[in-house]
């Protein structure tokens, strides 16, 4: 039996997770419109600044006040900015990402118009928080935003 979209895409974030050069966590995200891929990501620094991995192996970089790395941005981050960098139109698109958007990230998802989202992962149970705010949003105001089941 061939594959879904669903699983071919959420396939891909789960590898493109292994490119990133966070020490902590590794997240990827793919942006998709009609079983095509628009845009993709990981976390990590904004390219040509550093890598943590190699810059502070042991560590990763400084954290913040809410221990989350200072340098880096989200998966999703990364996918919306090379869309928009690329010129791609987001309106309508859906969203395949490794751990459920924090609520940053999905006021950004919101705002550019991806209309679905699927999440492999909690963010709220990787950062051991009560709940997962960012899917709470997404959901609260008309974006679908699900776990990810295999067909």
């Amino acid at each position: 039996m061939k594959p879904s979209f669903d699983s071919i895409f959420m396939n891909l974030a789960t590898d493109l997770a292994k490119r990133s050069h966070c020490v902590k966590a590794h997240v990827g995200a793919v942006l998709t419109r009609d079983t095509r891929i628009i845009s993709i990501g990981y976390n990590g620094p904004p390219a040509g600044t550093h890598n943590c991995d190699e810059e502070w192996p042991g560590q990763g970089c400084a954290r913040d006040s809410k221990g989350s790395c200072s340098l880096a941005l989200h998966a999703e981050e990364n996918a919306i900015l090379y869309a928009v960098k690329s010129g791609a139109k987001l309106e309508g698109a859906t969203l395949y990402t490794t751990l459920s958007p924090c609520i940053a990230c999905a006021r950004l998802i919101y705002s550019a118009g991806i209309t679905k989202v699927y999440f492999d992962k909690s963010y709220a149970e990787y950062k051991g928080i009560g709940s997962d705010e960012g899917v709470d949003f997404l959901n609260r105001f008309g974006v679908p935003t699900v776990r990810f089941t295999e067909d």
